[in-house]
């Protein structure tokens, strides 16, 4: 059967633009990184997927490396985008990286012009596309120069190959010099993609955030709900990890399940009682609570926890008294992500 996308998919959807720019985002994206690979069939990847975008969700974001193994979820995308959402490829936006290991050798690593055109090349290929809508150098590289990373951003939208180009997990002062470098040649830096959420805030403690506000450039957080935690099924699993990521330990360390973080997540999902939400709405309307923030970026493994995330969409306003009690409940349970640590 054919799909055919609801006549009313853009009827619920909030869209934001990204920084100054003209490109708009749902406030929801959706990340294919470890849910969407070698062990997901294509009619369990396509319930999800279909049912975001007949929701709004026009944004789905892939890397070269998302899995596992690496290049699959691309591959599994590439095969959704065949088979059913060809006829809708002007209303999505696609978007892919480069900056972690993919393949061996010193030139499928980091941030040299070498890797960055060739991962792109063999993105494009895995999804069937002739073009990406974004893509990003997926982190900052201190071994190669700012100015040979942005420049192979830059030839990538001069080929064709990307509309926009972003950075990743890039700190307050690469961000501002990849800024700066991008305007240079020609090419904005549209977006910056970090990892956010009620207990991760180094983007606000190194001020990158406010960086991002200055210069114009949007941003879309990644681990919002801090792979899972936000959720508070950790809470309630009371040691009994089997079947989650952290049995996996393949995106999210079981050691970050210690007491006072597990602690600080009880206190939050108080709050989301009050709100009358739910754990993973209440840090998803927090994380989209600034003005500088264009999308939250989730992750799941099933339609149910898809539901959850979209019902962040009938309650997005927090008062200042709702934030102070946010802030107060999460102080004990903060973490340390920054990127580069001085």
């Amino acid at each position: 059967m054919t799909y055919r996308a609801s006549d009313a998919r853009y009827g619920g959807m909030t869209y934001r633009k990204t920084g100054k720019w003209g490109l708009k985002l749902p406030v929801i994206s959706l990340g294919l990184w470890q849910n969407f690979g070698g062990t997901r069939d294509y009619p369990s990847a396509f319930e999800i997927l279909s049912y975001a975008f007949d929701k709004g969700v026009t944004h789905f974001d892939l890397a070269n490396n998302y899995g596992p193994p690496p290049g699959s979820a691309e591959e599994l995308f590439g095969d959704v985008m065949a088979r059913d959402f060809r006829p809708y490829r002007d209303e999505m936006i696609i978007s892919s990286k480069a900056g972690w290991e993919m393949w061996p050798g010193p030139y499928g690593d980091f941030g040299s012009r070498k890797y960055l055109i060739a991962s792109a090349d063999q993105s494009l290929k895995r999804m069937g596309l002739d073009y990406v809508d974004i893509f990003y150098s997926h982190r900052y590289d201190p071994n190669t120069p700012l100015e040979e990373t942005m420049g192979a951003l830059a030839s990538l939208v001069q080929q064709g190959k990307a509309l926009y180009v972003g950075i990743s997990s890039y700190p307050e002062k690469q961000t501002r010099e990849a800024h700066r470098i991008l305007a240079e040649l020609g090419t904005p830096c549209l977006i910056h993609q970090p990892s956010y959420s009620i207990l991760n805030r180094w983007i606000e403690d190194d001020k990158t955030i406010d960086a991002c506000g200055e210069l114009g450039i949007g941003v879309i957080a990644f681990s919002p709900l801090m792979q899972g935690i936000l959720s508070g099924k950790y809470n309630k699993l009371a040691g009994q990890l089997d079947g989650t990521r952290a049995s996996e330990n393949y995106s999210l360390n079981a050691g970050r399940l210690e007491p006072r973080i597990l602690d600080a997540v009880q206190k939050l999902g108080a709050i989301a009682e009050q709100r009358k939400q739910s754990m993973v709405q209440l840090a998803l309307s927090w994380v989209l609570r600034r003005k500088e923030m264009t999308s939250a970026l989730i992750g799941v493994r099933t339609l149910e926890q898809l539901k959850d995330c979209l019902g962040v969409l009938d309650n997005l306003e927090l008062s200042p008294e709702e934030i102070a009690a946010i802030d107060e409940a999460a102080k004990g349970g903060l973490v340390d992500s920054r990127p580069i640590k001085n």
